[in-house]
């Protein structure tokens, strides 16, 4: 089996997609067993076959239809409104957008890729260095799939067969704790730099204004959790409402959006949807590949020989995830390395919903790192930032974001005592 490894990190190095790379190794390993190629095809659409993953291509329809039908901009002013008077206030507008905008689309590329021009724009007019813009907006993104909706949840919560909802709720404090980290070092960063912009503090008037026209937005998560949590719908029936509500706002209340952007930005969502799903197909027959090698059981056991400490076991998990993630797409390290180590998880009695948390944050901990972090590419070209540039910048942000992540670890009832006092 290490043979099979060494190839596909090799194809990986030779640039072939992800999900292509994985497929191939699949169906090499049926040839070289001499199994029927048939069973490939099996697996990879049985990967998808799955009434939860629905969820994800109205999540990203849903951030799709809000960053074009002139919610960013909602959201945005209601933001600088709220917080632009503060110590560094555009980049505590960055990060406050960010917690806004994720409780509606679930996905850190969407709010990268329609607040980001927004927020490196309006922070380089007021003396801010590109580079820093650029920077925090990549570090904020990550707070889009922690706070609820979140697509890398979903995703989790199907491979892991855990209560999407429960994922959910245990996603709130980790994200609001990873913004008060960034708004820290936005504030120290500020200090340092009185060229810096100070705006002064909204009226009441004008905080009124901006909070009414962003209203409308602002209950889309109230609807996806009021709904979830009252029985109303499941998180797949509320990916389609929010996708609705969102695409209704654009074109009958906003009016930002036309009927004739419609083909544009369903193409982009079943394109991007596409993505995630090639990911999730190829990497489900590859996962099927390792579970008939006995991989997993393999990894548990060397695990449990080393140690039965259950922070032991997630220092080492984080020290692996956090690797990979330099190195591969979040979604295809999560399919791959969930079911490695849920055996080891349950036999030491970690919590599988502490567990999701602790796997978000280092996924998305990875989007930001160099050379292959999808949050800094996506940056750079919205912010016509050389990636280099941006990859150097966001250096000082990780530590931080490390910390949260290692208090996450460490003190598990800050993602979980919300869905305990949910569902007991």
């Amino acid at each position: 089996m290490l043979g099979y490894f060494g190839v596909w990190l090799a194809l990986i190095a030779l640039a072939m997609p992800v999900a292509f790379s994985l497929a191939f190794m699949g169906i090499a390993w049926l040839f070289f067993e001499g199994q029927s190629i048939t069973q490939a095809a099996q697996r990879l659409i049985g990967g998808v076959d799955s009434f939860p993953l629905l969820a994800v291509p109205c999540f990203v329809l849903a951030g799709i239809a809000m960053n074009s039908g002139g919610v960013s901009i909602r959201i945005y002013d209601f933001a600088r409104a709220l917080v632009g008077h503060l110590t560094g206030g555009l980049g505590h507008v960055n990060v406050t957008g960010s917690v806004l905008f994720s409780g509606m689309s679930g996905s850190a590329i969407a709010d990268a890729g329609g607040l980001g021009i927004l927020e490196i724009k309006a922070m380089k007019e007021d003396g801010y260095k590109a580079s820093f813009a650029g920077a925090l907006t990549c570090a904020s993104c990550i707070i889009g799939p922690l706070i609820p909706p979140s697509i890398p949840m979903v995703l989790y919560g199907v491979i892991a067969n855990v209560s999407v909802g429960a994922l959910f709720l245990a996603g709130v404090v980790p994200g609001l704790l990873t913004a008060l980290m960034l708004m820290i070092h936005v504030y120290f960063y500020a200090r340092k730099r009185p060229e810096l912009t100070r705006h002064r503090r909204a009226s009441l008037g004008e905080l009124w204004t901006a909070f009414r026209r962003a209203f409308l937005a602002l209950v889309t998560p109230a609807i996806i959790m009021g709904g979830i949590f009252g029985g109303i719908f499941t998180p797949t029936e509320a990916a389609a409402v929010a996708a609705i509500y969102s695409l209704a706002l654009g074109l009958f209340v906003y009016g930002d959006l036309k009927f004739a952007d419609l083909p544009r930005i369903f193409k982009e969502a079943v394109n991007t949807s596409a993505v995630v799903g090639f990911v999730v197909a190829g990497a489900s027959l590859f996962g099927w590949v390792l579970a008939r090698e006995r991989v997993p059981q393999t990894i548990a056991e060397a695990v449990l020989g080393f140690s039965t400490d259950p922070l032991v076991i997630l220092f080492i998990i984080n020290i692996l995830m956090l690797i990979l993630g330099c190195f591969m797409e979040g979604i295809a390290i999560m399919i791959l390395m969930v079911p490695m180590f849920l055996p080891v998880i349950q036999q030491v009695g970690i919590d599988p919903v502490h567990f999701g948390v602790v796997v978000t944050m280092n996924l998305m901990i990875g989007i930001l790192t160099p050379p292959f972090g999808v949050a800094l590419f996506t940056v750079a070209k919205v912010g016509r930032i050389p990636f280099e540039v941006l990859a150097r910048e966001i250096m000082p942000f990780l530590p931080g974001l490390i910390l949260v992540l290692l208090l996450l670890t460490i003190f598990p009832s800050l993602s979980m005592f919300l869905p305990r006092m949910v569902y007991g």
